[in-house]
């Protein structure tokens, strides 16, 4: 039996059952516990699980986000909650040298089971310090794993994975995708589901050019594959749910099939996911395939701006994805 599932729903489930097949793991973060989480993804686990489990923290995410990492490496398994990931800059420095970098430092002998997560990217009206995607920063970082899902399905099956990685994961959520209800098989919703981490998803088979995103530009990609499809084109496109460690074959055996590849992503374009991508295909098997340059899209080179109209102009839609695609394609 297929059934429509939130993303919201879809990480409620995945705590759920993780705090109840493992007494180590825990959630911390501001509001996920009496307020059922700022944005509803903790619903219900307080009443639940009690307040060891569940922890309302101050408002210091260098303060929480350090005691996190501390629980982890003593071996208990800290989910640790950023009302938005613009806030994890006041606490990088626990992500970057103290989660990141341990294993490494102490020569393996000291995990740091920890996931850190919560919504990332755009999400409407909130100007330039609430609209910035984290992906490329993140990404950038060796010691991390690094997740990005777009339907209820990927973050389900991310976050249980990453729930039970015995290394830090970031995992970047998407604030304007919570509510948005996906279809999720069977299998899907059983307990024992997980997505592997570093492995790309074929939303939809193509012949004609490769369309390579993470996240909710995902979701646009769709709807341009399909708006193309009428006109004859077929996109492939490649889901990327891992940010870091990049899942560069798929997306090489997809070039190698139709000669032609576009990145879409929600970030900068400098230094980006598209970026990553694109130099890798070149250095890689596939770049004798390629029949043109390849395209990025990506959000404009600016703070985000706080004008609904300009901020629309700044985010990737469904006719810059068209745009690119006939370009790639010279048509």
């Amino acid at each position: 039996a297929v059934s429509q599932v939130t993303v919201r729903d879809a990480l409620n489930q995945a705590l759920d059952e993780e705090l109840e097949r493992d007494e180590r793991v825990f959630l911390l973060g501001e509001e996920v516990a009496q307020y059922d989480g700022a944005y509803k993804i903790s619903r219900g686990l307080w009443k639940k699980y009690g307040d060891k489990r569940v922890i309302d923290t101050p408002i210091s995410e260098m303060g929480f986000a350090g005691i996190a990492v501390g629980a982890a490496m003593v071996w208990l398994r800290p989910v640790c909650e950023f009302m938005t990931f613009n806030f994890s800059m006041q606490a990088i420095d626990q992500v970057i040298n103290s989660a990141a970098k341990t294993c490494y430092m102490s020569a393996g002998s000291i995990a740091v089971p920890i996931v850190f997560r919560g919504p990332n990217g755009a999400s409407a009206g909130v100007a330039a310090q609430h609209s910035q995607c984290f992906a490329a920063w993140y990404g950038h970082c060796p010691g991390l794993k690094v997740v990005s899902p777009w339907s209820a399905e990927d973050a389900k099956g991310l976050l249980k994975a990453s729930i039970r990685d015995d290394n830090p994961v970031v995992m970047l959520e998407n604030e304007l995708l919570y509510g948005v209800p996906f279809e999720m098989s069977e299998q899907a919703q059983s307990k024992e589901f997980v997505i592997p981490i570093g492995k790309a998803k074929i939303e939809r088979q193509g012949t004609h050019v490769t369309l390579v995103s993470h996240s909710r530009p995902v979701g646009h990609c769709m709807e341009a594959a399909a708006v193309l499809s009428k006109e004859g084109v077929e996109c492939e496109v490649i889901n990327l749910r891992t940010i870091r460690p990049m899942d560069i074959e798929t997306v090489e055996a997809s070039v190698v099939k139709t000669n032609h590849l576009v990145t879409v992503e929600g970030g900068w374009p400098q230094f980006g996911v598209g970026a990553e991508i694109c130099a890798r295909i070149m250095e890689g098997p596939a770049f004798n395939y390629l029949d043109a340059p390849a395209v990025r899209v990506t959000g404009a080179d600016v703070p985000m701006p706080y004008a609904k109209i300009l901020e629309d102009n700044c985010i990737p839609q469904v006719k810059d994805i068209v745009f690119a695609v006939k370009k790639a394609l010279n048509i």
